[in-house]
């Protein structure tokens, strides 16, 4: 085990957060979101690096390195970085990274080059179909010292804000329409705990097009049918209380990320379960949720930070903007997201099958 890396000097990354790779305000929590990326902001990289190699480290899996960063984060066109800035503590309290399906290049085997490639194999159907319309997220991760509300609305919203960020990217590229990420529990993590939440995900979310298959798929070694006694439920909400409970009972909670994730959208597709031997064994469950397909009231909680902050952008240049051209602009955001999704829906129509519903 590699000592960590020093903290990066402040002054280093305000520097590089410039107004050009700034995001936006989040909803909640005062903090700012920015974009950036090894190529124009190093120093902010090596600081993500740092504090992923922190958290993780402390959750109980870890690259075991100084730093957490690895090819993704660097190659010639490298993840983008989402973060989460405290102005007040100027520090950098969570991010994630991400590319978008659009800029993936294929590698020898006609895979795509993605994180996710390590654990998973992409059907042909998925690299033609869906990856021009996805933004892959991974490494997510939240200062350790903003992981217990005793820090305030600051830690509270972390997540949330994340999320804010998230939605932003999607509606500045409006033919992104999923988003491809993984969830992940800890080796820490009780495993009749993990067992259920799998079960959990298999028997409401399972990926039965076959679009992405796990390399080594953990099976479950817990009697299944023991497990749909605890989980009886069909519907996703009442089966989820009963998942809570019982987790519980356990003596633990489901995962943040987890319970992010399920609480997002109904109609999540679920790849399967692996180890993850470049994060300390970690449990990684690849997932894909369409952006359409999100709660209506958490989708547009987090499309409204974003239109907040494209509309204060316009008053900066147009100062007298008038109610109604705002009205006009959230119609237009709208419309051109449609106008994706409707060209989409299109496609695939032309291909599936009657009983197949899309977004």
């Amino acid at each position: 085990m590699e000592k960590i890396i020093d903290p990066v000097d402040v002054a280093l990354i305000k520097s590089e957060l410039t107004p050009d790779k700034r995001l936006g305000d989040t909803n909640k929590g005062g903090n700012v979101l920015y974009v950036v990326s090894w190529k124009d902001s190093p120093n902010t990289v090596r600081e993500i690096g740092r504090l992923r190699e922190v958290s993780y480290r402390e959750a109980g899996a870890s690259s075991g390195k100084s730093i957490d960063l690895d090819e993704y984060d660097t190659m010639e066109v490298p993840y983008s970085q989402l973060i989460v800035w405290d102005p007040d503590a100027e520090a950098i309290i969570g991010g994630y990274r991400f590319i978008l399906g659009q800029n993936v290049s294929l590698k020898e085997d006609g895979q795509p080059n993605l994180t996710s490639s390590h654990l998973y194999k992409f059907s042909d159907e998925f690299i033609s179909d869906y990856l021009p319309h996805v933004m892959e997220l991974g490494r997510s991760f939240v200062a350790p010292e903003y992981q217990s509300s005793k820090a305030g609305a600051k830690s509270v919203f972390t997540m949330d804000n994340l999320w804010d960020g998230i939605a932003s990217v999607i509606l500045n590229h409006p033919g992104t329409l999923y988003f491809l990420g993984k969830m992940t529990i800890y080796p820490t993590y009780d495993h009749t705990a993990r067992n259920l939440i799998i079960h959990f995900l298999k028997k409401h979310f399972n990926d039965n097009e076959g679009l992405v298959r796990p390399k080594n798929e953990i099976l479950v070694a817990d009697n299944p049918k023991l497990m749909d006694l605890i989980l009886r439920e069909d519907d996703v909400k009442k089966d989820y209380r009963l998942l809570k409970d019982a987790v519980r009972k356990l003596g633990t909670n489901i995962p943040p990320l987890v319970n992010s994730y399920i609480n997002s959208s109904g109609a999540m597709k679920m790849f399967g379960s692996c180890i993850n031997d470049e994060l300390g064994d970690a449990i990684e469950t690849g997932i894909m949720i369409g952006f359409d397909d999100i709660y209506a009231d958490k989708k547009e909680r987090h499309m409204d930070a974003f239109i907040i902050n494209q509309i204060e952008k316009l008053r900066g240049r147009f100062p007298n903007l008038s109610q109604s051209a705002e009205t006009k602009f959230r119609e237009h955001i709208e419309k051109t997201r449609m106008k994706s999704v409707d060209s989409f829906r299109k496609k695939m129509g032309k291909k599936a099958s009657p009983d197949v519903e899309f977004l």
